[in-house]
């Protein structure tokens, strides 16, 4: 049987047997030594015909006959065989290893160096045991999907099977010796470069490390409830209630046992968040302590969050609708989109209340924990204490209640009203299709008017809120597309499928990493796809689209594609006069929309555009009519301005080396903390990137012994001449 993981059960203990770890065919074992890697792992039919007793006899590779059912003899050490090129094999015929991790390890390390993912195969046990006897590992390309044809353009996809028959196979020995009895190393596709070594979905695997529930992630995963020392916990919480800290730490002296939450549940979940500090350099956690100086509300956030929230935190989506039945804490995630517009994590909090106190604090920890940089926007639930303490600690952010919070609502509040398509289109034209505050004021009286809802309470009080979700109200603030997208508007359900609602608060914070990482496992696939597969325009021969798909995440050309498609085929345009010969107005209709007009304004001499619809302030990409007024004046490029980094491949490089801004890296070199944050961020995007790969990881370590190098060189030279100067 295969597992939900897709590794081999164990078969039973019979018969020797052979599981297909990917394919979840069961074989027998001699079988499985007689299949190399054919496509799909399918099993080689036995050979001779059956004997006395219905056993089978079956062809041995090392010579002789085996019957089934009979015990396992010893079989003599063979050579090795190696099929293809034998460069960088050597190392690992030559190894010896002692578990199926290990062998794993060696044969992905082997990838890694080579330029290939590798994939967990079939593997056979000694007759009568569970102990395997030979394993095989394939290249991530072996065998063929189906209902997928291979094409020129999808061959070389990471995700495409191209019937690859690289492969190796251990043999385990009465020792527990692992050794490699089986080599294939010709591919037939291409490598990965180097420098796109660490992209390796076998390489991820193996850093990440993640077990297969939330509750092995306690168990197995490190995080031991204990022996980290206190002064690791207080380095690591920058809570400013210093006497606090040392009540909470030390034992947890402090602690008093509550109705809700035991001393020992308080514990594991300030366990497991020092044991996450232990490991992460740049892992930040908080604790508030309510007026008697119990522990009450938590916030933590790892390393790769300040990075990802560092690229992309000009729009954060705070959810506090999640609540556990059993301690009555309440999870809070605070997350955004990615350049692939993919859900990401920037943190996440377990609060004890929703006071004024409680969400002030969560607040100014999570301002504290991204360097005291201020989102652009935020997007919450309809909460009047929320919003007070926002307004707090968040002064220069755009505060939105979301869409989905507002149709949450409505459900419960408007009855069986929901149910009128009529309704529903006037509601969501109000929230969302208005081009102005006047178009929204005349359809929201018009909705109430032809509904009679003049009296409902719930819609009088969401009114003298319009400010927070009307989008005519909001043309000008960005808020990165988390309304548009559906994905985004499930956000307030991130959790349900994680855990039981009666399951510990460390187990919720396990589950909550594990959530993180399978997120990420997403970003790298989609980073991987935008490396190796090239993108096809729907128009081959445009300039612009070809601009834009070297440049974009291929999430973001298709939506950009769409955006020109819709421009240059489906509008209608009227050019008018301008004082400035150099700018150019046109106003532009969409064919089937109704009678909008936009008006773009165009100035070529420095290439500035703007569009009364300000779908790039809000969004960051042109809009339809924008790129229908480049088309008309025959701009083959999307103007450098209106390239929005956050939403480009390149959205992580760079950014944490201030030397590529002359200000920001004068700034750093004249402020010691400035100096010790940047490069520290630096250093970590640094290692993060290179741990991965080991000739990556080696050529790290070389440079930071050359700068060591010089920095002592320099210190010692500091000193004699401070010396010589002295006397």
């Amino acid at each position: 049987m295969v597992n939900a993981d897709g590794e081999g059960a164990d078969a039973g203990g019979g018969d020797p047997m052979c599981v297909d770890e990917n394919a979840g065919a069961v074989v027998g074992a001699d079988q499985c030594e007689e299949a190399g890697p054919q496509g799909g792992g399918a099993p080689v039919g036995l050979e001779g015909t059956s004997g006395e007793g219905g056993q089978v006899p079956v062809s041995h590779p090392g010579g002789g006959m085996r019957v089934r059912g009979a015990t396992v003899e010893e079989e003599s050490e063979e050579a090795p065989t190696v099929q293809g090129s034998k460069e960088g094999a050597e190392e690992l015929l030559l190894k010896v290893v002692y578990s199926e991790e290990e062998a794993y390890k060696l044969y992905c390390d082997y990838g890694h160096h080579t330029g290939f993912s590798v994939r967990k195969g079939k593997q056979s046990y000694f007759t009568g045991t569970k102990r395997i006897r030979t394993k095989d590992y394939f290249c991530s390309k072996e065998g063929l999907k189906e209902a997928e044809k291979l094409t020129d353009e999808n061959f070389n996809d990471p995700h495409t099977r191209t019937n690859c028959r690289a492969m190796v196979r251990f043999r385990v020995n009465s020792q527990g010796e692992w050794r490699v009895i089986r080599l294939v190393s010709d591919h037939n596709h291409n490598l990965v470069r180097p420098e796109e070594r660490h992209l390796l979905r076998s390489a991820k695997s193996l850093i990440a490390g993640r077990s297969c529930s939330a509750a092995d992630a306690v168990l197995y995963g490190g995080y031991q409830l204990g022996g980290v020392p206190s002064q690791m916990a207080a380095s690591t919480s920058v809570t400013k209630n210093a006497e606090a800290k040392q009540d909470l730490l030390p034992g947890f002296s402090g602690v008093t046992r509550t109705s809700a939450v035991g001393t020992g549940e308080l514990q594991s979940i300030v366990s497991h968040l020092k044991s996450r500090a232990n490991v992460d350099g740049m892992f930040y956690w908080d604790v508030h302590l309510d007026r008697a100086g119990r522990m009450s509300n938590f916030f933590w956030r790892d390393g790769r969050c300040r990075m990802d929230y560092d690229c992309f935190g000009d729009v954060v989506v705070f959810d506090s609708t999640y609540r556990l039945n059993k301690q009555n804490y309440i999870v809070a995630p605070f997350v955004g989109v990615n350049h692939h517009w993919q859900t990401t994590m920037y943190g996440c909090a377990l609060l004890a209340d929703e006071s004024v106190s409680s969400f002030t604090w969560l607040f100014k920890s999570f301002l504290e924990a991204m360097g005291n940089r201020q989102p652009r926007s935020i997007f919450t639930n309809q909460d009047q204490v929320m919003s007070n303490a926002i307004e707090e600690v968040f002064p220069n952010t755009r505060h939105r209640i979301a869409h989905w919070h507002i149709q949450k609502n409505a459900a419960s509040r408007l009855g069986a009203l929901n149910a009128s398509k009529a309704f529903n289109k006037m509601f969501t034209k109000c929230m969302q299709g208005c081009d102005s505050e006047s178009e929204f004021e005349e359809t929201w009286t018009a909705m109430l008017r032809e509904f009679k809802l003049q009296d409902n309470k719930w819609l009088s009080k969401l009114y003298k809120l319009k400010q927070k979700w009307c989008g005519a109200l909001n043309k000008c603030t960005f808020d990165g597309g988390v309304e548009n997208e559906p994905q985004c508007d499930s956000l307030s359900n991130i959790f349900t499928c994680i855990v039981d609602k009666s399951t510990s608060l460390s187990t919720i914070a396990a589950a909550v990493d594990k959530l993180t990482e399978d997120w990420r496992e997403k970003e790298f696939d989609e980073d991987v796809r935008c490396c190796q597969r090239p993108l096809s325009c729907i128009i081959k021969h445009s300039d612009i689209l070809n601009h834009a798909a070297k440049v974009y995440t291929h999430r973001i050309y298709k939506l950009f594609e769409t955006y020109f498609l819709d421009g240059c085929g489906a509008t209608k345009f009227k050019a008018l006069p301008c004082e400035d010969s150099e700018t150019y107005r046109f106003e532009m209709t969409m064919q089937g929309r109704g009678s909008r007009v936009c008006t773009v304004h165009l100035n070529m001499s420095t290439m500035q555009l703007t569009c009364s619809c300000s779908q790039f302030e809000t969004m960051g990409l042109l809009c339809p009519h924008t790129l229908k007024a480049l088309s008309i004046k025959n701009v083959g490029k999307i103007p450098e301005i209106y390239i929005l980094k956050r939403w480009t491949r390149d959205a992580k490089q760079w950014l944490f080396n201030p030397k590529q801004y002359e200000s920001s890296y004068q700034e750093c070199m004249d402020d010691e903390t400035g100096y010790c944050n940047h490069a520290m961020r630096y250093a970590y995007d640094l290692v993060t990137k290179s741990e991965g790969q080991e000739e990556l990881r080696r050529s790290l370590w070389e440079a930071l012994e050359g700068g060591e190098k010089e920095l002592e060189k320099y210190l010692e030279n500091a000193t004699q001449y401070a010396q010589s100067y002295a006397t």
